[in-house]
């Protein structure tokens, strides 16, 4: 073999993938030969290892081969299989040790992994390649001329404009209190993914995918959400109704909702799913605070850690970006501007470290109606007559999104609407569509 020809394959095979024990000695002679910077001739390789002569002579009158990347690939294939095998052999004493079951699938689920998804030298770029690749992505853009979202549209043109869109690899964060609306914020999000006809796999590990879709079909027909969940619907809106699901049926949405999943379930669920429908462009998880992490990690914060780390990571595995919803801290309430900061997030500073994008809901008017109440109770309470200062609309409401983190862009706040009657937010100047996203 040639020193160009070890160069093309040194970071994709090594000495184990062969199955004889001769023919990896000699590739490992190969190697010390290499790395003692002599040339790759039979007379240099036999100073490195004593090397049966027999196998030599064979490998010597053996044809060049002509596709050296495929005869490459083969090897690998043989190799990954028989150390499959060998793992295989070994897992019902694995499975049989006396630690959590959720532990024991992780690692196992790891070394799997592992075994399969090899780093190879390729995998480290020199510059020059780099900007091949910068300069394919410029191409790329000019042929969409030049669009200012290179991800996938939110349905909000401020937001868009401050992120550019959810861009594949990226972990996004959205985080409020409970009662704003970041649930409905995302459902926001899927439809506009659907309508992109791209797919959406969902985890809802706190409402059940029949109320996911309730909320969703509300928002896409105008219906009003307590009609649906009451079936109370005249003819028309039966039609309408009738039409939406259609047209949800036709799209790839995928809803786990068992109400438990580990960063283990979700990687292995989202590799699978990923792996039979390509279309699917986006991950929510609804929310991080129900996910469970790992057994080993006895404090809340470390298992947060673990968890956004490992969608991170998935992320960027997967080629797609993540949504995961979070929870804020009670504390934050208890100031006189209530607006969401960093600092609000609850239990872990790694989603902040983590997370390429971090988004808060707020909508002023849920405290102030709050406060009315409390104000209103106390007047009752003493005998006294009330006048109310403060009166919501019960159509629609302002609502802010809130920028706190854009690793590649500004942060700032944009106003948007939320409809109340069919629970969904809407961009200001669009109120009147009458769907979601215009």
């Amino acid at each position: 073999m040639s020193e160009e020809a070890y160069g093309s394959i040194a970071g994709d095979v090594e000495a184990r993938d062969f199955s004889l024990k001769a023919h990896q000695d000699v590739f490992r002679a190969m190697v010390l030969c290499v790395n003692a910077g002599q040339p790759l001739s039979l007379s240099f390789i036999k100073k490195h290892k004593k090397l049966d002569e027999q196998i030599l002579n064979e490998i010597i009158a053996t044809p060049s081969v002509i596709d050296l990347s495929a005869y490459t690939h083969e090897l690998r294939e043989r190799s990954i299989r028989r150390q499959l095998l060998n793992f295989a052999a070994l897992l019902p004493s694995r499975i049989n040790e006396n630690r959590p079951v959720s532990e024991i699938s992780d690692e196992l689920g790891k070394e799997i992994f592992s075994l399969t998804h090899r780093i190879n030298v390729s995998d480290i770029k020199e510059v020059d390649v780099v900007i091949g690749e910068l300069l394919e992505e410029f191409e790329r853009q000019k042929a969409q001329g030049n669009a200012s979202v290179i991800g996938l549209e939110t349905g909000f043109d401020e937001l868009d404009e401050m992120t550019k869109g959810f861009k594949n690899g990226e972990l996004i964060i959205i985080a409020a209190r409970p009662g704003m609306g970041k649930t409905t914020l995302c459902l926001n999000f899927i439809d506009r993914v659907l309508r992109q006809n791209r797919g959406v796999a969902m985890f809802s590990l706190e409402m059940p995918a029949t109320q996911i879709l309730q909320r969703m079909l509300a928002a896409r027909t105008a219906i009003p959400l307590q009609k649906i969940l009451t079936a109370d619907l005249n003819d028309s809106e039966w039609t309408r109704m009738g039409d939406a699901c259609n047209d949800y049926a036709k799209t790839k949405f995928f809803i786990y909702d068992s109400g438990y999943a580990s960063i283990s379930d979700v990687r292995a669920i989202l590799r699978r799913l990923k792996a039979q429908e390509p279309s699917i462009s986006l991950c929510v998880i609804d929310y991080i605070g129900l996910m469970m992490g790992n057994a080993a990690f006895k404090d809340r914060h470390l298992q947060v850690s673990e968890i956004s780390r490992g969608l991170k990571l998935l992320a960027r595995e997967l080629d797609m970006p993540i949504i995961a919803l979070s929870q804020l801290n009670r504390s934050l309430e208890s100031r006189s501007n209530k607006r969401p900061m960093l600092s609000d997030l609850r239990e872990s500073g790694a989603i902040e470290q983590d997370a390429d994008t971090i988004l808060f809901v707020y909508r002023d008017e849920v405290y102030r109606e709050q406060e009315e109440r409390e104000r209103e109770n106390r007047a009752r309470a003493e005998g006294r007559e009330y006048q109310r200062i403060f009166q919501s609309s019960p159509v629609q409401e302002q609502a802010e999104i809130i920028v706190g983190k854009n690793r590649n862009g500004p942060i700032g706040t944009t106003e948007i609407i939320f409809r109340k009657e069919n629970s969904f937010f809407v961009d200001k100047p669009r109120f009147e569509a009458r769907e979601f996203g215009g």
